[in-house]
């Protein structure tokens, strides 16, 4: 984990694509190579006894710090801003919010969790969180300032998403911020759909940004990472449960995230662009009731997102009008274009069946029909519509 700030004057803050090419990089300490090594490390030996008794160096431990890391830490912080203290790196999404949480709770705390979150994060929960006796209540996603009412003597931390898994409800995150603030908690928030290109999440509050690296940050569907990005107020208690849970990540996917955030700032632009034609195409389908799209006018989430989003992804969702799961299932199994398959931020776009309705506690999910997730990947997307096309012959012939 890389250390936060010494007070150094700060330098002027860039734009994000020239922090994108240039934040994590110091050629000039590793012979004018442009981009850092990879650190294949363990073990750091020390010249002297006293040196390692006194632990002079910048590096004491492969788990814990090498120019490897130190170079994706440092390029994630300049892309969170100013109010990020510090990044820890996980070896996978959900690692980073498994360990976000064990940072902020304990026995006897109670958690409020959006109902519309990642399926594992509620699974952790239920079930690790829970024999640790931390009480978990799920709130409903469009409650807003309202969620202090919510919250009691016992609650230390929201844990928010926005938009939301599979179903892309919108939070007013900086409300809930400031709800819990003046309660004393803590707000997380999996930032992975925008990432700090299109929401600076502590700089709305948030003090414990989540992203899963696979996704976007790695945008080749080859890597599995985790970044956890902190304020002040979070990052001691951060890092001290990274450090002695052993949690890091392996060097050759820091190293692939590296290159990933190089081409970032144009891809992201592709993924929402190509998702936002997409979207307003099956918009006008008669076999589609609504496309869950924050980015869409006539979304319900619309206002915030336009508000505090600079931008989005390749990711929203489609509710057909009611047909049979063989028609839907032919449909799926009609696209060439689309792969069949979990995760998505990669290159390649991807598309799978959902049905968000058994899982939701605190609220009704009742979308009026079958429920298909799409991923817009870097590919034509006359091509993507064509594709789309067959599917749609392929549902008609099966009803």
């Amino acid at each position: 984990m890389n250390k936060p700030s010494s007070g150094s004057p700060a330098k002027p803050e860039l734009k994000p694509d020239t922090t994108l090419a240039t934040a994590g990089r110091n050629p000039f300490a590793h012979h004018g190579y442009v981009n850092p090594p990879v650190y294949r490390a363990a073990t750091i030996t020390y010249p002297t006894v006293e040196d390692y008794l006194a632990q002079r160096g910048p590096y004491a431990y492969g788990r814990v710090h090498t120019p490897t890391s130190e170079a994706l830490e440092q390029a994630i912080q300049a892309l969170e801003g100013p109010a990020c203290a510090g990044v820890a790196l996980l070896p996978s999404g959900l690692a980073a919010i498994a360990t976000a949480l064990l940072a902020v709770l304990k026995t006897g705390d109670r958690l409020l969790v959006s109902d519309s979150c990642y399926g594992p994060a509620r699974e952790f929960c239920d079930t690790v969180l829970a024999r640790w006796g931390v009480t978990t209540t799920y709130y409903d996603p469009l409650i807003g300032a309202g969620i202090g009412a919510l919250m009691q003597p016992n609650t230390r931390a929201i844990y928010t998403e926005a938009p939301g898994s599979l179903t892309f409800e919108m939070q007013d995150i900086p409300a809930i911020a400031a709800a819990a603030h003046a309660r004393g908690a803590l707000v997380l928030m999996d930032n992975t759909w925008a990432g700090p290109l299109n929401f600076r999440a502590l700089d709305r509050g948030v003090d414990l940004s989540i992203q899963s690296g696979s996704k976007y940050v790695g945008g080749h569907c080859d890597l599995m990472l985790g970044t956890i990005s902190a304020n002040v107020a979070a990052y001691a208690r951060l890092r001290e449960t990274v450090l002695a849970t052993g949690q890091c990540a392996g060097p050759d996917d820091m190293n692939l995230a590296l290159r990933g955030l190089r081409t970032l700032g144009v891809r992201l632009a592709r993924h929402f662009q190509s998702g936002l034609q997409v979207a307003r195409w099956l918009a006008a389908r008669p076999e589609v009731l609504r496309v869950l799209h924050p980015a869409l006018p006539g979304d319900p989430g619309h206002a915030i997102w336009q508000r505090d989003f600079s931008g989005g992804c390749g990711l929203f969702g489609v509710v057909f009008e009611p047909a049979p799961e063989k028609a839907v299932h032919a449909f799926l199994d009609a696209l060439t274009l689309f792969g069949i398959g979990a995760s998505w931020g990669g290159y390649e776009s991807l598309a799978i069946p959902y049905d968000a309705t058994a899982v939701r506690t605190a609220t009704r999910w009742s979308p009026g029909g079958p429920c298909i997730r799409l991923h817009v990947g870097l590919e034509d997307t006359a091509d993507l519509i064509g594709d789309l096309e067959r599917g749609f012959a392929a549902l008609a012939a099966a009803r």
